[in-house]
């Protein structure tokens, strides 16, 4: 996975679990902050690989971008491999 790409533009959502999400459509990387802890630190940052243009489209129009993440993201860890770009401060 190309970790060089450690700053994709993020926007915010409206979701208990996510705080932003982006996308880098030249390397196919899914940005997500997650949302911040109890304390007021700030949700960690993941990429998440292979993930194309219309697939970034469907996840921000979904009606709950909390359910989408946890029914098409997050158990495909061999579709759309992570890796952590910044822990919650």
């Amino acid at each position: 996975m190309n970790t060089k790409n450690k700053n994709i533009a993020l926007q915010p959502v409206e979701s208990s679990q996510i705080a932003a999400i982006g996308h880098n459509h030249e390397t196919n990387t899914l940005a997500i902050q997650f949302s911040p802890r109890r304390d007021g630190t700030p949700g960690s940052i993941y990429h998440y690989a292979n993930f194309d243009s219309a697939a970034f489209a469907a996840f921000k129009g979904a009606e709950s971008i909390g359910s989408y993440f946890g029914k098409f993201i997050k158990p495909m860890t061999e579709k759309h491999p992570f890796v952590k770009v910044t822990a919650a401060q």
